[in-house]
């Protein structure tokens, strides 16, 4: 007779895993995302602004990408890629980034991965040794769990609206001494803010400061990661800039991440690359080939041929782009509209990004027959009694309640924004 197998309950923290993995946190994005199915399942009306994602039936990849994904498929593109990318891609990168963005970089910079993430984490891998010093804003997406996975010491900077959720220079200087890696992302994930051409120029130049400093002293550089995966999405007034286009004394020493998930609505693709010191490059690439990192070949060949259509890409990204803002545009007129009548909510207007960044100053208000006094009981309140699905920013690294949470528009049709924002005034006004 057959039996399965049988394995008794274990406690985690008694399982005999590495303390590595004992330690590690699971993402709290996802804890949101499994209750937010739950009540789905139980039929609840839900307006679901956690996913930072966007549904195909709203934004569609480019049929040019499609399409070249099957005809790359069709001409056999099936085997194992270069662990650091198919040639025509790289060589496309360079073009595109120096149309595009003014940049000029060799062939010998461009890494490709399956996306921006794990470019990230080889980044820390490559550059960190246990001990040495990470600095980066909270909230921002993932650097808590890339310094821990790689036994970096981070310092971490707390950033409000009052700076646009970025890090000022002054706030910086005085732990760039001692930093192997400094981390920016624009525009910013969770926040949808994008940071000032004057504030990152003056970022940039303390980088090049220090690094003039420790060539003298024969001392290890200091490097400046960009997660720039969101650049093709700004609005309005707002405008993205690279460090090493303000700053080109900088190129030695910065790291620019990117990927077709934001830009393209391709986010699961897995195409990402990067753009940086071609040694640093080398050695991401041998540790990202160990991984099996690799994005997957069909998808490289298509978005080399992608990248070079101008034609193709800049109508497509207005149109994305477009939507993407109308959807904004709907929750912060909403939000301000509610604001005005003297509710509990503030939001900052669209800047970038699929995201939107709100407060919600519920605290000490009651929930259930209890007071509310952390951004997670602000959450379920607005989950269970408003349908609205919102992640904190302790999400991101951010550690003290502040009432503020990200709001993400990628999966979400303005009809579903229009019909949620009744049910969150009126959760607001009773609570």
């Amino acid at each position: 007779m057959d039996m399965a197998p049988y394995f008794p309950p274990l406690d985690v923290g008694d399982a005999g895993l590495s303390a590595l993995a004992r330690g590690v946190i699971g993402s709290e994005i996802l804890k949101v995302a499994a209750e937010i199915r739950a009540l789905k399942a139980k039929g609840a009306t839900l307006c679901n602004l956690t996913v930072g994602d966007f549904e195909p039936a709203y934004f569609p990849i480019p049929a040019e990408l499609l399409e070249g994904t099957r005809v790359a498929l069709a001409e056999g593109h099936t085997n194992y890629p270069p662990s650091d990318g198919v040639l025509a891609l790289r060589e496309a990168v360079v073009r595109y980034y120096e149309r595009e963005l003014g940049l000029t970089y060799p062939v010998e910079s461009v890494l490709v991965a399956a996306g921006a993430r794990p470019m990230l984490y080889a980044a820390y891998r490559a550059v960190i040794d246990p001990g040495d010093v990470a600095v980066y804003p909270v909230p921002s997406w993932n650097n808590n769990h890339y310094a821990y996975l790689s036994g970096a010491r981070a310092v971490e900077i707390p950033v409000s609206e009052s700076s646009n959720f970025f890090p000022t220079a002054e706030q910086l200087r005085p732990h760039l001494s001692t930093a192997r890696l400094l981390l920016l992302n624009s525009p910013l994930n969770p926040c949808g803010t994008v940071i000032g051409r004057e504030p990152l120029r003056d970022i940039t130049r303390l980088v090049v400061e220090e690094n003039a400093r420790r060539q003298k002293a024969k001392e290890r550089p200091l490097y400046f990661l960009y997660d720039q995966v969101y650049w093709a999405l700004t609005f309005g007034e707002a405008k993205h800039h690279t460090p090493v286009e303000l700053v080109p004394e900088a190129a030695p020493y910065t790291l620019l991440l990117d990927a077709i998930s934001k830009s393209f609505c391709a986010t699961g693709l897995r195409v990402g690359y990067g753009v940086m010191p071609p040694a640093v490059r080398k050695r991401m690439a041998d540790i990202l080939g160990h991984v099996g990192a690799w994005a997957p070949k069909a998808e490289q060949v298509a978005v080399a041929r992608l990248l070079d259509k101008p034609e193709v890409l800049r109508p497509f990204l207005s149109r994305m782009s477009g939507a993407v803002k109308a959807r904004l545009d709907a929750l912060y007129g909403g939000l301000q509209a509610m604001r005005a009548e003297g509710l509990p909510v503030e939001a900052i207007a669209p800047q970038g990004a699929i995201y939107l960044s709100a407060r919600f100053n519920l605290f000490g208000r009651a929930f259930r027959g209890k007071p509310m006094t952390t951004n997670d009981d602000i959450r379920r309140c607005l989950l269970e009694e408003a349908g609205v699905g919102l992640v904190p920013f302790q999400a991101f690294g951010l550690k003290t309640d502040t009432g503020w949470f990200r709001l993400s528009v990628g999966s979400v049709s303005l009809e579903d924004i229009a019909a949620a924002l009744p049910r969150l005034k009126r959760v607001l006004s009773a609570t």
